[in-house]
């Protein structure tokens, strides 16, 4: 028998390979003669980073950036060699870089009380690519989620050379060298003469995982401004704003420019930015992942899939990477099974028509923080594999 693992992270938990690492103790605990093959998952959020690099034997870069609010963070993402000549070429063309927004312009950055979409920016979204691009990286995974930000990306573009100015064509530079999303109130005109001369030579894959358009009712100030700490008051100031960059935009692009393109409002119009200013392609980001890691072969050869996430509930079903997994399973006609921290109370299990059946870890009354211990996590994962196994064991013997 041959199992392969492709569980997704539990998030603030466990990491995808760590959770694959416990099912697999639990498997061999049952079934010592079983092969099995651990595989990273990832959608585009927390975990995509440590799950491509590590499962596609790249390496990790540290760099000190300016976060969402203008302090120094340390950010990490990663690089991983496509090809393996390149080893014996040197041709670095093929390496690409792993990133997370959150990394650089996230939400855990800063406290509750500091959120405001006004005062932060995504210019150190902008410096990780270009500390990538310095070390030769021209493909580019970019996870969207978890910003802290609404301002379409122009932090971003500021720190790959992109300069703005206001109606008298004053250069905008911000309060503190970094522009944020309160300077979208001012720019009229933008210039990309002094913009990095490698973007144009690079391709950008974007993980995203909504689909809400840049401005309106759903775009990224009325859908996710509040949980940024944009006001009631302030969130329809800040959708005018996002209009007329719009419009600056398309002028200072001379293209069609759609800001209803499905994911245009991802990270507070990273998604945008993205997509019309470096050419990126918004994808699913569980697509990306299982294309990255040429899971299909791994899936294509085994006779049980074993997938999972921290919690089935109805965010499973809007393209999590269990879901992915689970139907290409289906194609090769495989078994499905899903491990999972804890199912949502009402949630459907029969609207999960590619799993064929999922089991909850939690194996006595605790609470979430004790649930959520790694130590805890690791041997609830392991018990309830084995207890399926021994099952399957029983029955195919």
């Amino acid at each position: 028998m041959k199992v392969v693992f492709a569980i997704d992270s539990m998030k603030g938990c466990l990491s995808s390979l760590d959770c694959g690492k416990a099912a697999a103790e639990g498997l061999k605990r049952a079934l010592p003669d079983a092969e099995y093959v651990i595989r990273p998952l990832a959608d585009g959020g927390e975990g995509t980073v440590e799950a491509l690099t590590i499962g596609l034997g790249g390496t990790f870069h540290d760099v000190e950036v300016i976060g969402p609010l203008g302090r120094k963070v340390m950010a990490r993402y990663g690089i991983v060699n496509t090809e393996e000549s390149d080893e014996v070429t040197g041709d670095s063309s093929n390496l690409t870089a792993i990133i997370e927004i959150s990394s650089a312009a996230g939400l855990t950055l800063i406290s509750a009380i500091e959120r405001d979409p006004i005062k932060t920016t995504t210019y150190g979204v902008g410096e990780l690519i270009s500390d990538a691009i310095s070390r030769g990286c021209r493909n580019f995974i970019i996870g969207l989620g978890g910003s802290a930000t609404n301002d379409a990306g122009i932090g971003m573009l500021q720190a790959l050379g992109a300069t703005f100015y206001d109606d008298r064509r004053k250069l905008l530079t911000g309060d503190n060298g970094y522009l944020t999303g309160g300077d979208l109130e001012f720019i009229h005109a933008m210039s990309f003469e002094n913009f990095n001369p490698h973007i144009s030579g690079c391709r950008f894959r974007i993980a995203c995982d909504v689909n809400n358009p840049l401005c309106g009712e759903n775009g990224s100030s009325f859908i996710f401004g509040p949980q940024k700490g944009l006001f009631d008051s302030e969130i329809q100031i800040m959708d005018k704003w996002i209009e007329r960059f719009v419009d600056t935009s398309r002028e200072a692009l001379n293209t069609s420019i759609d800001p209803n393109y499905p994911g245009s409002g991802a990270a507070g119009g990273l998604g945008f930015a993205f997509k019309y200013f470096l050419g990126g392609e918004l994808e699913a980001g569980n697509k990306i992942v299982i294309e990255e890691t040429n899971l299909k072969k791994y899936l294509s050869d085994a006779d049980i899939v074993v997938t999972g996430e921290g919690k089935l509930d109805e965010q499973t079903l809007m393209g999590k990477a269990p879901i992915g997994i689970s139907h290409i399973a289906k194609v090769f006609k495989k078994p499905v099974i899903a491990i999972v921290g804890s199912v949502s109370a009402g949630f459907d299990g029969d609207r999960l028509p590619d799993v064929d059946a999922y089991f909850p870890v939690i194996r006595r009354n605790c609470t979430l923080e004790e649930a959520m211990d790694p130590h805890t996590a690791h041997s609830n994962i392991a018990a309830t594999t084995e207890q399926i196994f021994r099952l399957i064991k029983k029955i195919t013997s």
